[in-house]
């Protein structure tokens, strides 16, 4: 209750202390003296007496819905920046820890891949929503730079500062290229201590480099220098971002279900490989000829001492004895469907027993896949060839890097009493979207008042200040998950992260386009598109090409963020860019 008590005493100390201060002079009879002892003063401009609010800006404001308190100084603005920006935040934690929970009940489909995403950025887009609607067309070509900031300082700060953190908390020490989960010995080593991730993050950072898209097609008139292609551009680039949008959500309640059929895929890889090297060493060495092809008469030995009870074909329940027996090297899968994808192989006449030439044909096969996977290497001082051990390293890597499929520790497999979880998780996300909602455009209005007061362009107040807000829940949950360091943690950390920039570039991206287009604004935000595509490419074509992170990568993603606000600065404010 302790949010919610400081949140009660911030609107009450705000309410009664930011109304619009405006100093006022007495006026009356005239005084034949005209002194101020004489109590009043018909001076209309006094050269010494002058009671001004502190860093004033203007002598009165409008109250966001007639009744909301605002104030036209300085320090007023900033204080309600605070306390709307508290408000936001408690926004996305509400969204956070409502979806959280449904997601123990519902599962990762639907819900991680669908309203995850989704409600995750809709603090974001409800600022920029507002910062378009607000009063007439020039009323919101000036605030819409409000959103501009907040959509590129989102990007920016989970691209950079987070995405650092994350590296430097979850670091662990680094060992064949691989970071080893839990051990960390090597301290803050920049080379042999870092992260791992899988390969499903690799494919979350390709995705999120490719979302820049809609950004390149709006931007081509100002490249161009045509004025007369603007608004065709802006409406092009909202449909291909609704149409990326739309495809990522499928992407993504589809891919618990794609990662699962892969994992069985490389499973059933793994055990080809580990049948052939196992008949390899029985073989001592002779399972190949001497030109590298299959030695069919040592396999039809090998099938007779696999054949226990000397019938001439192989019974499932004698096929499982002989895969138990073989050791697989920890990685674990179900014997029993091994053993049908086995008998799927090789039994090719359908009469569930394998018979000798069909086990002589099915592992021919093998072993000529295993070749052209694995490549002819020769082996030192035997004489016969490498491929099959090539071939089994191969998968076993395959496997690390498409990560386990267990759970993660934050889902529940039997949720006791999910009605009122449900019940709980539904009224937090609705709590968290009401609130988002009613102080988005407040929030706009305070960072539109302070920027005119302070002469601070509003781009920079919320490319800086609102991220915090909208994304600090999402940080912190961030980094906390990332100190587990484990590899899967760190691959489900950082494709959050690419989650939410891709969210920003699609269905934030959207509703700032739909707003420039419906109102008729203009498009003239070069310089901050040009700092997006600069974080998204280098960040996601960095994570797209490898899945450990030394230590080092993170100096990388620190050096870009007060790169991007001074490469915004530089071509806006010196250079004119726009």
């Amino acid at each position: 209750m302790a949010p919610q008590r400081l949140l009660l005493l911030f609107i009450f100390l705000f309410y009664f202390s930011s109304f619009p201060s405006t100093a006022r002079f007495i006026t009356g009879p005239s005084s034949p003296t005209d002194l101020v002892s004489d109590g009043i003063s018909t001076v209309k401009n006094p050269p010494f007496l002058s009671l001004k609010p502190l860093f004033s800006a203007e002598e009165s404001c409008e109250q966001t819905y007639g009744f909301l308190p605002c104030t036209t100084t300085v320090l007023g603005n900033l204080f309600l920046i605070i306390v709307y920006g508290y408000l936001m935040f408690l926004a996305a934690t509400y969204l956070s820890n409502g979806s959280e929970l449904l997601l123990e009940i519902l599962g990762p489909g639907i819900v991680g891949g669908l309203f995850l995403p989704i409600l995750g950025a809709l603090p974001d887009a409800m600022l920029i929503l507002v910062s378009g609607l607000s009063g007439t067309a020039e009323t919101a070509q000036d605030q819409v730079s409000v959103g501009m900031g907040l959509l590129a300082g989102s990007t920016v700060m989970l691209l950079t500062v987070i995405w650092g953190s994350c590296v430097v908390v979850g670091r662990c020490d680094i060992r064949d290229s691989v970071a080893v989960d839990g051990t960390i010995t090597k301290g803050f080593h920049l080379t042999e201590t870092g992260v791992s991730t899988d390969i499903w993050t690799c494919y979350a950072a390709s995705i999120m480099a490719i979302s820049v898209i809609p950004f390149v097609i709006v931007q081509l008139p100002q490249v161009l220098n045509s004025t007369s292609g603007r608004h065709l551009a802006v409406l092009i680039a909202l449909i291909i971002s609704v149409s990326m949008l739309v495809s990522y959500c499928v992407y993504q309640v589809f891919q618990p279900w794609i990662q699962r059929r892969r994992l069985a895929f490389v499973k059933h890889k793994h055990v080809i490989s580990g049948i052939l090297r196992h008949l390899k060493k029985q073989a001592f060495g002779k399972l190949l000829t001497e030109d590298g092809e299959p030695n069919t008469e040592i396999i039809r030995k090998l099938f007779e001492t696999i054949d226990e009870n000397g019938d001439g074909r192989l019974s499932p329940s004698e096929l499982k004895a002989f895969i138990i027996g073989i050791r697989f090297e920890e990685i674990d899968f179900d014997k029993d469907d091994a053993v049908m994808k086995v008998m799927a192989d090789f039994d090719t006449s359908l009469d569930s027993y394998i018979q000798k030439e069909e086990f002589v044909r099915g592992i021919t096969k093998w072993i000529n896949e295993a070749k052209q996977t694995g490549g002819a290497y020769l082996e030192p001082n035997a004489g016969t060839f490498k491929f099959i051990d090539q071939f089994h390293q191969q998968t076993k890597r395959e496997h690390a890097l498409l990560g386990s499929e267990e759970q993660s520790d934050e889902v529940v497999e039997h949720v006791e009493n999910p009605r009122w979880i449900s019940f709980k998780a539904v009224l937090m996300l609705l709590l968290g979207t009401l609130i988002a909602a009613a102080f988005a455009d407040p929030l706009v209005d305070a960072v539109d008042n302070f920027s005119t007061a302070t002469s601070i362009p509003s781009f920079f107040i919320s490319f800086i200040a609102l991220p915090l807000a909208t994304n600090s829940s999402e940080a912190v949950s961030a980094i906390i998950f990332a100190t587990r360091k484990k590899q899967r943690t760190a691959s489900l950390t950082f494709s959050e992260l690419y989650g939410a920039v891709t969210m920003n570039n699609v269905l934030c991206l959207s509703v700032f386009l739909a707003l420039v287009y419906v109102r008729g604004l203009t498009w003239d935000f070069s310089s901050e598109v040009l700092v997006i595509l600069i974080v998204c490419i280098v960040m996601g074509a960095f994570a797209s090409f490898r899945t450990t992170f030394p230590l080092w990568t993170c100096s990388i993603a620190y050096i870009l963020y007060p790169f991007s606000l001074a490469l915004v600065y530089v071509l806006d404010y010196v250079f004119g860019w726009s």
